[in-house]
């Protein structure tokens, strides 16, 4: 299978071999390999730090431009000092690939250097004021003002575009991804051929071609692993369900540790974790049925939060769901980040630490559009009458808790107050505002029970959490509240 850039090398080619041969920025030629070491590490950071990176090409003489081509001996020599070099003499290291290939009758090795993602690559032994750019088809010291544009164009990858892998396969990629079911969320056919599922995963992020093989990203690995298990690393990371006997962790009755990545293994855990919760016979056109007494909207939101929003820096911990007889516990490695504050979460757009696989989970409708998970899993809790949603932050995690239905005698004044603020929140971005009768509504509680209702209002303002719509009206029955930052 040709490489993506043999084209546009060949093109360079015959472009700089022409009546009068010229180098370019993009492609130097040589005949052999230089015993410069330190030239040629000049020469790689180089190629590195032009956009669209470029090509050296051996077997092409200096001074004629004539095409006298290359044993298979000298490429395989040129290629492995090559190599160290990008590995051991430059920072961050350089990753080259290659190819054989024939131009005007003859063999000809083209390196291809990619242009580093992490700018600038400079001499490692060196500071970073040694850093070569290409001019004028030379290879020259960048001017402090050219290292500082590199800076601004460096780009630090993110957690999900990292190898997951070593070097593999085509038949390694699809034996190791249940690319089946990603393309069935994606509302997308099933190419015939591997090249063309091949294509697609590269587009999708799902791995990255390079050295004519191919690595699974963490994405890749993530989304659609048929086992993480098998991904160095990321073992740890898969979801665990754990389901105790009673309101603590004495006994444990049983525990599901998940090992398929988490958009292919998503509807898997849903099911399996409403089989595990306690749920209530419901009576329609006079057949019964069972229905979780959580909301599914809530489970699958707060289940996608703690997926996309976990730190993955945090080693030997994953996403954790712990099912007690009162409650289910939604935990993930990582506190929030430092903009965010915990009690305007809801409502609020989200920042998360790992935007492609936020952005993948909302392609492949796991999770509801960007910013309205909590305001819809609020707005569950609220239709099924069940306490407030407990959000805390613990020493290197967080934590997101619902509880079993509850009268409202039994509802602690903590937790009156924390429903009283929520639907204060679900009111406001409905363009409305709370009053007494809409949190009656949402308690479950009758016109008789209004001075209950009233006290939790004033405790909740006292408490800072909520505010007087409008300050000047002097009704005492139809007072509204909105939020305190409302």
């Amino acid at each position: 299978m040709s490489k993506y850039w043999i084209n546009r090398a060949f093109g360079l080619l015959d472009h700089t071999l022409g009546n009068v041969p010229l180098e370019l920025n993009d492609l130097d030629w040589k005949e052999s390999l230089s015993a410069n070491t330190n030239k040629l590490a000049q020469h790689i950071a180089a190629f590195s730090n032009y956009p669209g990176g470029g090509f050296i090409v051996f077997g092409i003489n200096d001074k004629t431009a004539e095409v006298m081509g290359i044993l298979p001996q000298q490429a395989n020599l040129i290629i492995e000092r090559l190599s160290s070099i990008g590995r051991d003499s430059l920072e961050p290291n350089v990753s080259l690939d290659h190819s054989i290939e024939v131009f005007k009758e003859k063999e000809i090795l083209i390196v291809f250097i990619k242009e580093s993602a992490i700018k600038p690559v400079y001499l490692k032994s060196k500071t970073i004021e040694d850093t070569f750019v290409r001019t004028g088809g030379c290879t020259q010291k960048a001017s402090r003002q050219e290292v500082g544009g590199l800076l601004l164009n460096s780009k630090t990858p993110n957690y999900e575009e990292l190898h997951s892998t070593k070097l593999l396969t085509e038949m390694q990629v699809l034996s190791m991804l249940d690319y089946r079911e990603l393309f069935n969320l994606l509302s997308k056919p099933i190419p015939i051929t591997s090249s063309e599922i091949i294509y697609l995963l590269k587009d999708e992020g799902i791995i990255t071609e390079e050295n004519n093989g191919f690595y699974i990203t963490n994405l890749g690995a993530l989304t659609c692993a048929v086992n993480l298990n098998d991904f160095d690393g990321l073992s740890r990371k898969s979801i665990r369900v754990i389901k105790y006997k009673g309101l603590n962790k004495a006994e444990t009755e049983r525990e599901f540790p998940g090992s398929k990545g988490y958009a292919i293994g998503f509807e898997g855990l849903i099911n399996f974790v409403k089989q595990m919760l306690p749920s209530s016979e419901v009576i329609k056109s006079a057949f019964r049925s069972e229905q979780s007494i959580f909301p599914e909207i809530a489970l699958r939101e707060l289940f996608a939060n703690a997926l996309i929003h976990q730190d993955f820096t945090i080693r030997g911990t994953g996403p954790i769901i712990e099912i007690f007889d009162d409650r289910i516990s939604i935990t993930n490695p990582g506190k929030l980040l430092p903009s965010k504050k915990l009690d305007r979460i809801i409502g609020t757009t989200p920042l998360s630490r790992n935007e492609k696989l936020a952005s993948s989970f909302r392609r492949l409708k796991i999770c509801e559009e960007r910013g309205s998970g909590f305001t819809k899993t609020i707005a569950g809790i609220e239709l099924y009458g069940l306490p407030p949603l407990k959000i805390e932050e613990l020493e290197t995690a967080f934590r997101a808790t619902l509880y079993t239905p509850k009268s409202f005698s039994k509802l602690s004044e903590v937790e009156r107050i924390e429903a009283c603020y929520q639907h204060s929140i679900i009111q406001y971005l409905s363009s409305g505002s709370m009053n007494n009768t809409s949190l009656r509504e949402r308690f479950k509680m009758s016109e008789r029970q209004r001075s209950q209702v009233s006290l939790v209002i004033k405790n909740t303002l006292e408490a800072g959490k909520i505010k007087l719509k409008d300050p000047d009206n002097s009704s005492t029955k139809f007072v509204e509240y909105i939020p305190y930052w409302g």
